[in-house]
């Protein structure tokens, strides 16, 4: 569905949810309990997370994916979040945007990752209109289908997926699960980043095309480099938004003060002991 197709239909509510300096694994505890337990669809941005943080998908395994003697040795934050897809340093310079819907919230949209990606992707188009020579660079990424109950049916399907680039440089990475009558898509946009952190991440196996062998250092870049500042990024976000969601604030307060939720979250910190294991392993495995 276009942007002009979307105004000519009555649109479904969105609450919108704006956050600063939330550590990134309250933010996905947040985010795992609002899909799973509202009935509302939502848009969640958060300017930044407190300090660097390696956050990897659900079936992640820290030796393939990160330098494991580095980032115990600087103690760096690992987490394992609920989604599928890849592995990403995240800090200051992070800005993270994400979309919990429900499966008819948009009107023609099958609830896919495909389809799903490709909304986002034209969604994203019309915000950096005008910023840079914007992209939906292939990948491959690992989906999550669950059931209602919430149980993983599999450890992920390879999906060909997208990133978001400038060109050829990367700039937002996604993630995504869709349960029985939800969906969340999540994503890490590089607004800035220390270049000094990608030396934590190991370069992926199985890596994109488009990436062509390239060091982080050559494959990433920097919004700021493209889009004159953050809040001129946030602000046109939510108003594309509004092509297709009535889109009302909602204080992060009134979700806090509500009952906790019971659910267990999957969404974890590996323990450093975890972390240490997993290096014994890898060194045990050395020729």
């Amino acid at each position: 569905m276009t942007l002009a197709q979307a105004r000519n239909v009555v649109l479904p509510c969105m609450k919108l949810l704006r956050m600063s300096a939330v550590p990134i694994l309250e933010q996905l505890h947040l985010e795992e309990r609002l899909l799973r337990t509202s009935v509302d669809n939502w848009c969640i941005v958060n300017d930044r997370t407190n300090r660097p943080t390696i956050v990897m998908g659900v079936s992640g395994r820290p030796s393939e994916l990160i330098e494991l003697k580095s980032v115990l040795r600087d103690q760096i934050p690992v987490i394992k979040r609920f989604t599928g897809g890849g592995t990403v340093i995240v800090d200051d310079g992070t800005v993270f945007i994400s979309f919990i819907c429900n499966k008819n919230a948009i009107s023609g949209l099958q609830p896919y990752p495909h389809p799903i990606m490709s909304w986002t992707g034209q969604l994203y188009s019309e915000v950096l209109r005008g910023f840079g020579d914007f992209h939906l660079r292939e990948n491959v990424l690992l989906v999550l289908f669950m059931t209602a109950k919430h149980h993983v049916l599999s450890d992920g399907v390879p999906s060909s997926f997208s990133d978001y680039a400038f060109n050829s440089h990367k700039f937002g990475g996604n993630a995504q699960s869709i349960i029985k009558e939800r969906w969340i898509h999540h994503t890490s946009f590089l607004w800035d980043y220390d270049i000094k952190n990608m030396e934590y991440l190991k370069l992926p196996t199985r890596a994109p095309k488009y990436r062509s062998a390239r060091p982080h250092v050559d494959f990433l870049c920097r919004m700021k480099e493209y889009v004159p500042s953050k809040s001129t990024f946030i602000e046109r976000t939510i108003k594309s938004l509004g092509s297709y969601f009535l889109v009302k604030p909602f204080d992060l307060d009134d979700i806090t003060t509500e009952p906790p939720c019971t659910l267990p979250h999957s969404t974890k910190l590996l323990s450093r002991q975890e972390l240490e294991d997993a290096y014994s392993s890898q060194c045990e495995n050395l020729p």
